[in-house]
């Protein structure tokens, strides 16, 4: 069996983070492993296709220290320290692979819906996470 020093564990700030997160403390706990929590902020042009022709610098910022908030709130109830809380800006495959090479990660945690098909099976950010991630990915199931 493997053994993790350095988790990545990435969640949407949704209520079904909890899900996540207590079988991340569950691994970390066996493991002895450090835990870093990150969300990815998606840029608010993604939504609109990037052809907005109006400044989104305020949304964008008021997303950001949103999250920032919710990511403390489960890092101090979950032990992690402010050190180990990231939020980030951009795609989150993207962010979380660059993430995870950057601290040298040995797993990382997400969230799966259990639908039916391929890309439904892990979710559209789960499953691209899966692909092209350079370490363990454990996609922990959201009861729907």
């Amino acid at each position: 069996m493997a053994v993790y020093q350095k988790m990545l564990v990435a969640i949407d700030l949704t209520e079904e983070a909890p899900v996540v997160l207590d079988k991340a403390a569950e691994i970390s706990k066996a493991h002895g492993a450090q835990i870093t929590l990150v969300h990815v902020v998606e840029p608010v042009g993604y939504a609109y296709g990037g052809d907005i022709p109006m400044d989104l610098t305020e949304l964008q910022d008021q997303l950001d220290k949103a999250a920032r908030e919710q990511l403390q709130k489960y890092g101090e109830k979950y032990g992690i320290p402010a050190d180990n809380q990231v939020v980030l800006v951009g795609r989150p495959e993207s962010e979380i692979h660059r993430l995870a090479k950057e601290y040298g990660t040995d797993l990382i945690v997400v969230g799966s819906h259990g639908r039916k098909g391929l890309q439904l099976l892990l979710g559209s950010t789960a499953n691209g996470v899966l692909h092209g991630a350079v370490c363990d990915v454990l996609a922990v199931r959201i009861e729907n």
